[in-house]
């Protein structure tokens, strides 16, 4: 019975915290509950709930209207228990039946789409169903997302074939949204501030010159209406900086930093083609690859990282101190959780040593949208005391934090 109260407690935060729909308060004995209610803590709940509502009015097992939606749902979640646990399933239930496909299709005809991306998110991260990402025709049905994304990253050592050649196309499809929602935000921050001086033919507000237009429009001025008559409006250029900023980014390919190593792609392959910077990109984990040649394709290059081993930091950063031209006009971008493998006094040498140099050092412990890096407090704390910048920070405010330095 205990068993069977803890797979109630499970299924319930799996399905009712982030699956079920119904907005009810639990039946208690001795009140009357509707059946569609009952019904619907049936299917929260589980089978192993169906002996105690019995109990409740109005509840019968025969007129369980959920069955199709339970079974699909215990296809996934029975996962949690087995009969070690003091848990059983009953026979002839239907579920034990299903396959990955079945169970896919179904799952799509019966539940709204949020619902479907929760269940095929948890299929994939909780419950180990590569299945979806190894058969062809599995892969080509699933949302284009990021969790797609980083599942397809974790296993395509697994793919082969079509199937590799059907997972590179999702992730060129997740690839080119991120790098559209992007990639304005990365040119605007980066390209330079207004130059009252330079006239542009790219018309934005943002660069509209009021007082030029207004002073060359005066001589259009209606006296008998009492108004400008605007007949060109001028903007202004932007300020380009002459001589190119080299942006080195290395990327600490740990599991844990998925998410970072996704972003950190896609900017690195935004700022490669800006003529204000010349972009370097490697990664690491005990050793060191460098992905500047793939930049011009950000697909080739994420499927080129190899997620998880140990952590070399410090070798990491002297590899990049060899591609420093003039330290004056380099920033380099270290994105790492600081978890360094190695005696870490070698890593906080190499940091000093880059930032003796000149360089600006900017260390992500996060690239993302989340904001909830774990990370090696005490080694930030101390890179920072020594100068670096140190932050978890958006896409979005790396381009803003570049284009502040060099312009």
């Amino acid at each position: 019975m205990e068993a069977d109260l803890n797979r109630q407690d499970e299924r319930s935060e799996h399905e009712h915290g982030e699956i079920g729909q119904a907005s009810i308060a639990p039946p208690s004995s001795g009140s009357r509950t509707s059946a569609e209610a009952l019904n619907r803590w049936r299917l929260i709940l589980g089978e192993a709930a169906e002996e105690g509502l019995c109990e409740a009015e109005g509840y019968s097992p025969e007129h369980f209207s959920y069955t199709e939606m339970d079974e699909l749902l215990a296809f996934l979640y029975d996962r949690e228990y087995g009969e070690e646990q003091g848990y059983r399933k009953t026979g002839g239930r239907g579920a034990s039946e299903l396959t990955v496909p079945k169970w896919l299709h179904k799952v799509r005809e019966l539940f709204p789409k949020q619902t479907v991306e929760i269940l095929e998110k948890q299929a994939l991260d909780r419950y180990g169903l590569t299945e979806l990402l190894t058969d062809k025709k599995l892969l080509q049905s699933l949302e284009p997302n990021m969790n797609l994304l980083k599942n397809i990253l974790q296993f395509k050592g697994r793919m082969k074939g079509d199937v590799l050649r059907s997972a590179k196309e999702i992730v060129r499809a997740v690839v080119e949204d991120l790098r559209q929602k992007l990639e304005s935000q990365a040119k605007a921050s980066i390209l330079g501030k207004r130059s009252r001086y330079a006239s542009s033919s790219v018309k934005s507000l943002r660069n509209l010159n009021f007082k030029k237009t207004i002073s060359k429009n005066l001589k259009n001025y209606d006296r008998k209406k009492n108004r400008f008559v605007i007949d060109r409006l001028y903007f202004d250029g932007n300020v380009q900086p002459h001589n190119k900023w080299n942006i080195i980014i290395g990327v600490d390919e740990s599991g844990s930093m998925l998410d970072s190593v996704i972003y950190s792609s896609v900017m690195a392959s935004i700022f490669y083609k800006l003529n204000a910077l010349r972009t370097h990109l490697f990664i690491f984990d005990t050793q060191v690859v460098d992905l500047t040649s793939r930049l011009e394709d950000p697909v080739d290059l994420l499927m080129n990282v190899q997620l998880g081993g140990g952590t070399h930091i410090a070798k990491a950063l002297r590899y990049g101190e060899t591609l420093i031209e003039n330290p004056g006009k380099t920033i380099y971008i270290l994105v790492s959780d600081l978890e360094e493998g190695y005696p870490i006094q070698h890593m906080y040498k190499a940091c000093k040593d880059i930032l003796d140099a000149g360089c600006k050092l900017l260390v992500l412990t996060a690239l993302d949208f989340n904001g909830d890096s774990v990370y090696n407090k005490h080694a930030a704390q101390t890179l920072t005391n020594m100068g670096a910048h140190v932050a978890a920070i958006t896409p979005n405010e790396l381009a803003d934090w570049i284009g502040d330095i060099i312009t």
